[in-house]
């Protein structure tokens, strides 16, 4: 069965997106490591914006485009828009935790990197139940729309995936002590490209001819 509308159109402009927040994110690091701030709070605030949300703010601009072009909506754009409204989140975790006195290198703040890399995950996981809500009316269609939407999937298995493999690094002894340390941390967690790449490979295939 084919897809109906652009429900798959996009996910490859997103892609390319999350590949530029993880280059800006170590370009930072090594530069604010090699200037002597490799312990700076805010330095790391700034490499986990970058390394985990950097995305969301070229998706957001993607959503925004698409909106101020008038094109019909998509998965694609109601994704962007969530990735943008979940970025605020991690930030107030993140200086809070500090400002308690708790150890954001150690387990005890593994947390924090998961915030930054899947915040954005889960509003665009939200967002995109409320585009299948809009569009089917009803709760039953659009939970059915959801999970038959491998996007949808992969979003919500990294969402419940990625947490265990952040508190088991941490376990191990893995410590966020550079800002280099601390991008690579949150690109190893930041698996929101799983989820545009089924997107992509998706509508690849539904654009391919098939034989009945």
């Amino acid at each position: 069965m084919r897809d109906e509308g652009p429900e798959s159109e996009g996910f490859g402009e997103l892609l390319k997106y999350t590949v530029a927040g993880y280059a800006g994110g170590l370009a930072l690091g090594g530069t604010l490591d090699a200037l002597g701030y490799s312990l700076s709070a805010i330095g790391q605030w700034l490499v986990r914006t970058l390394a985990g949300e950097g995305d969301s703010l070229f998706e957001g601009a993607y959503a925004l485009r698409r909106r101020l072009s008038r094109s019909p909506g998509s998965l694609a754009e109601a994704y962007g828009w969530g990735k943008l409204a979940g970025m605020a989140f991690p930030w107030v975790v993140d200086w809070g935790s500090r400002l308690a006195g708790i150890d954001v290198y150690g387990w005890s703040g593994f947390y924090i990197p998961y915030l930054y890399a899947m915040s954005d995950q889960v509003g665009a996981n939200i967002s995109g139940l409320v585009y299948y809500k809009r569009k089917e009316k009803r709760w039953p269609a659009a939970w059915r729309g959801y999970f038959g939407q491998p996007v949808m999937v992969a979003s919500l298995a990294v969402i419940l995936a990625v947490p265990f493999g952040l508190l088991g690094a941490r376990l191990l002894g893995f410590r966020p002590s550079t800002q280099v340390r601390t991008a690579i941390e949150t690109i190893a967690a930041n698996l929101c490209w799983i989820p545009p790449l089924v997107g992509w490979l998706k509508g690849r295939r539904r654009a391919s001819p098939q034989e009945d």
